[in-house]
């Protein structure tokens, strides 16, 4: 039998060996190429080059012998002495690299006649000698010396550089034979690879094609299909595994369908005794299953379609989590409310994306839970009224403290001595505090209650911040710390209460110059995103610890090591709802030793 396998084997070996004349013809070519270049760079390159240094030498040492006749005799002495060594070293590397015939006895002469040139020069610039004299002796001796020695460099060069310009010759040839031989190879290659390629169409290409059109067969759901197996190659025994698979699955839907049928009846069964709403959906946005609180409150019948529910949010939340592929809740936490038996309820809705099967992309459904926070809700609107009625009641005699520790310390109803006044202020400083800690609860339950009255008004964003930083910068300057505003032209005006804005960022300043050392910097900055416009304060503090930053904006939550001054914890929760109330959100990033980042978004 000649099975695929040895089909392919013959023709990759026909294709192999091809390769190899390639590869052979190449690498002789290059090697040969490589010698002619290496003749060119490594041989009379390095003569030519010492020719012409040598050339240069001569004459910078003639016009250090012009610098001494001028006078400059230190000068020309030194022109003269660098360039001695400079051209012996020329020298040397030239008789060291003698590659032409006729060259050595040239670059001898060189030798001999620069020794002569070196005992006249001593003469010549011998200024102890008549100048008169030293010219005539520069003029009837050394000059000749020199352009001799010229002459003969000049004539190295020229024959070191007529050997390179044979050698380019012989590596130009060289190139143009391999480039017509590889050019042979390769179209001998791609005849064979075409022929290769037909009978491959033949053997294999053919037999597979029809191979996926029985594929695409049961793909669409004829599992009866049988092939007809006209090969004993590899094809052949293909179409006959194909035949067992296709009877294999055959068995398995006929099982798949009776495990479906059953694992539906259960789930009904298990999601009618569920006491919270659920309701699954498919890909559609349909109600598949749904638990019976699902059908009897909320109207989740199966087949029933979000759209055509009551519920406007629905449609919006399924949509979001198909996209995200992750479980999406209601903005900023917030609950439905329903009436059940003529008693309130409190519902948060979350939808949660069905993960696809292995063979799908995307989700493969929704799941709605509708978790019952009645209770929870309840416990807040609890805390709310302890906490505002805690804080009015407090209030009252807190005030008459404060007056009482007021006049004290005035001495109106008698003179205080030194301890006794110092006590006065420490009680004064702590009245003042729980004052403020009993102005922030009010105002943080004032906000989550949503009775916080809000003047939305359109503010260029350059003047907000201004107006709200200008407390500060007294403040700055006494701790040494550098207070920027770094704000661009033209950002759109944004939608903000003037008042609420400004006790964010002086929450946000404060902190920043707690925080901050003097020679530290605070930059104010502003700049337009996606969600609305980015205003953010940086410091250069101390920073903080990242397991720290996901809890800043919680309520009553302090970072370890503050001291009592630094508050109970409500500045940046009491900054958050006023955010959120704009319709805005906050964040915070933070390193340590290098400062942090607080920033939030009011929309245009």
């Amino acid at each position: 039998m000649f099975s695929i396998r040895n089909k392919l084997v013959l023709g990759f070996v026909g294709i192999l060996a091809m390769i190899a004349i390639i590869g052979t013809l190449t690498i002789n070519q290059v090697d040969q190429l490589g010698n002619a270049i290496n003749v060119i760079l490594t041989q009379n390159y390095r003569s030519v080059a010492a020719s012409q240094e040598m050339k240069e030498a001569l004459e910078k040492m003639d016009s250090g012998i012009l610098f001494s006749f001028a006078g400059h005799h230190e000068t020309g002495q030194r022109n003269i002495r660098e360039n001695e060594t400079q051209f012996r070293k020329a020298l040397k590397i030239e008789l060291g690299n003698i590659t032409i015939p006729g060259e050595k006895e040239k670059a001898e002469r060189i030798a001999v006649l620069f020794e002569e040139y070196v005992t006249v020069l001593h003469q010549v610039i011998d200024d102890r000698i008549p100048l008169s004299k030293r010219t005539e002796t520069y003029f009837s001796t050394l000059l000749p010396l020199l352009t001799e020695i010229k002459t003969l460099a000049q004539q190295v060069l020229d024959m070191n550089q007529a050997k390179m310009d044979e050698a380019n010759n012989s590596a130009r040839l060289l190139g143009v034979s391999a480039h017509n031989r590889i050019l042979a190879a390769i179209a001998a290659s791609a005849a064979f690879a075409v022929f290769f390629s037909f009978l491959s169409r033949r053997w294999i290409l053919k037999p597979i094609r029809k191979l996926i059109d029985s594929t695409n067969e049961i793909r669409n759901g004829n599992l009866d299909l049988v092939l007809e197996t006209e090969t004993k190659d590899e094809i052949g025994q293909l179409s006959a595994a194909f035949n067992d698979m296709a009877l294999t699955l055959r068995q398995v839907r006929n099982n798949d369908r009776e495990k479906i049928q059953r694992t539906s009846r259960a789930t009904q069964e298990v999601m009618n005794i569920l006491p919270t709403p659920i309701a699954i959906f498919d890909t559609g946005g349909r109600v598949d299953v749904a638990t019976r609180s699902a059908m009897r409150y909320f109207g989740l019948n199966p087949g029933v379609s979000a759209e055509n529910t009551e519920y406007s949010w629905l449609p919006s939340m399924l949509e979001r989590a198909v996209q995200n592929g992750t479980a999406v809740e209601t903005e900023n936490g917030s609950y439905i409310q329903k009436f059940i038996d003529n008693r309130e309820f409190f519902f948060r809705p979350a939808v949660v994306p069905i993960p696809p099967f292995s063979s799908m992309e995307g989700v493969s459904g929704t799941v709605l839970v509708l978790h019952d926070m009645t209770q929870v809700h309840e416990q807040k609107e609890l805390k709310r009224g302890v906490v505002s009625t805690v804080s009015h009641q407090l209030r009252t005699p807190l005030t008459s403290l404060r007056m009482s520790i007021h006049l004290l310390l005035e001495e109106r109803i008698g003179h205080l001595n030194e301890k006794q006044n110092e006590l006065l202020q420490t009680a004064r400083e702590e009245s003042e505090r729980l004052a403020d800690i009993l102005d922030e609860l009010l105002d943080l339950n004032r906000i989550e209650a949503g009775r916080a009255r809000l003047d939305m008004q359109s503010v260029d964003p350059e003047t907000l911040v201004r107006s709200c930083i200008e407390p500060f910068y007294n403040q700055a300057v006494e701790n040494g710390i550098a207070l920027v505003v770094e704000i661009p032209e033209s950002l759109p005006q944004v939608l903000a209460d003037r008042q609420s804005i400004q006790h964010v960022f002086s929450n946000l300043l404060s902190n920043a110059i707690r925080f901050t050392g003097s020679g530290g910097r605070i930059i104010v900055t502003a700049a337009a995103g996606l969600s609305g416009i980015r205003f953010s304060v940086h410091d250069t503090g101390e920073g903080i610890a990242p397991e720290h930053l996901k809890h800043l904006f919680d309520q009553f939550y302090r970072v370890p090591g503050q001291d009592d001054k630094s508050g109970i914890g409500l500045g940046l929760s009491i900054a958050k709802e006023i955010v959120t109330a704009h319709g805005g959100s906050v964040g915070v990033e933070s390193t340590i030793g290098k400062g942090s980042v607080f920033h939030f978004t009011l929309p245009v």
